[in-house]
């Protein structure tokens, strides 16, 4: 419609002028020839065409800026219907109506050996999670799922993160989780300008994650009577399979209170750096976190940068630029670095926490640090939990 109003308005200017020139040309009456002998005529058509000029380069002006116009609107059109869409996918994955209703039925006292009888509540979370789980996918019907806990806060881009990275979950089968959570994430370790940074982790981080029907499969015929998360960072269970985490943190914990008795709370988990930007990772390509992509890159990254002790990197003597690696050999002496630099030191089923490849990947000094095993590395040791 629009376009049809641009061409005539440019055919009603040049009538316009087409008819100006035709008076001037026959003059008030007729007299054609007496103005074609004026001797300045030529003066006048001179100063006509530098008018017709004007107008056209006005016209292109006009046109210039109603197709800008058109073109902003029908930007402003498809960015509202993408906004449409990802609300009602995010309706769609995330309804909760029915869901909420359901309470966990079995409120029975559970069998406990002599011995366990103070971690009754580890049974009960156990025995609740499953029923969840099993609620989910197999009367809901669900596809996916995410698990956040009720002592957690939430960062403004919690779905849109888990939005972002399903489809990597998905088309990866080395992958088997997406924590929303990093075990290692206070300020000092963690690189605040990278909000959009994930990475790829050997260790079940929980604490606000997401898992797949078929995971679940494989998972329920087998769930544990207790202590879920540790059986769930058993080499059985993990089967080789990584994590995506973030750099920073899209939850925070303020459960102080519950069954662990506050373990790490105090001197790890109330410092954690929770994450307040928005991040619009549906937008972006993150098919880095891919293995095939992920692990040369990684590998490159950590085997080719310069090592370092403790030492200078606390002193920040270190005059090269680009990230640095600290070796350890042995469970102690990565313990007893770990500790140094304020990392969480233990290990479950032999894996650290972060741990990649046996390299935990953390944020030092402005610059990337990798406390890392040989290159020729082995696996990990289950002793060392």
């Amino acid at each position: 419609m629009r376009k049809h109003h641009l061409t005539g308005l440019i055919v009603v200017s040049f009538l316009s002028w087409a008819i100006v020139i035709y008076f001037i040309l026959e003059g008030p009456h007729g007299n054609r020839i007496s103005l074609l002998k004026s001797p300045d005529i030529d003066e006048k058509l001179v100063v006509l065409e530098e008018k017709i000029k004007e107008e056209l380069k006005a016209n292109e002006v006009v046109r210039s800026k109603l197709h800008q116009a058109i073109e902003l609107r029908i930007k402003e059109k498809e960015k509202a219907i993408e906004d449409e869409k990802r609300k009602i996918q995010i309706e769609e994955v995330y309804k909760v109506e029915s869901a909420e209703k359901e309470k966990q039925p079995d409120q029975s006292e559970i069998q406990i050996p002599p011995k366990e009888k103070k971690f009754k509540g580890y049974f009960k979370i156990a025995r609740h999670y499953g029923w969840a789980l099993n609620q989910t996918f197999f009367n809901f019907n669900f596809n996916n799922v995410i698990i956040i806990e009720d002592d957690l806060d939430v960062s403004p881009d919690l779905f849109e993160y888990f939005l972002g990275t399903l489809p990597i979950l998905l088309a990866d089968p080395t992958l088997w989780c997406v924590s929303a959570w990093n075990d290692n994430g206070k300020l000092g370790l963690i690189q605040q300008d990278a909000p959009h940074l994930l990475h790829r982790t050997d260790f079940f981080p929980g604490l606000g994650w997401m898992l797949t029907k078929n995971t679940w499969l494989e998972l329920a015929p087998k769930w544990p009577r207790s202590y879920w998360d540790d059986w769930i960072r058993q080499p059985e269970q993990r089967r080789g399979r990584a994590c995506i985490r973030p750099e920073i943190s899209r939850t925070r914990t303020f459960g102080k209170i519950g069954v662990s008795n506050g373990l790490f709370y105090e001197k790890y988990l109330k410092y954690i750096h929770l994450n307040d930007k928005f991040v619009p990772f549906t937008q972006l390509n993150l098919t880095y976190l891919l293995q095939d992509n992920y692990d040369v890159q990684f590998v490159k990254s950590v085997y080719e940068s310069m090592v370092v002790t403790y030492q200078e990197l606390k002193a920040n003597s270190i005059v090269t630029d680009g990230p640095v690696r600290i070796p350890y050999y042995t469970k102690d002496k990565y313990k007893r670095t770990a500790k140094m630099l304020g990392l969480m030191d233990d290990f479950r089923s032999g894996v650290p926490r972060t741990g990649y490849r046996g390299v935990v990947s953390f944020f030092y000094n402005n610059r990337r640090v990798y406390l890392a095993p040989n290159a020729n590395w082995k696996g990990y040791d289950i002793t060392w939990s």
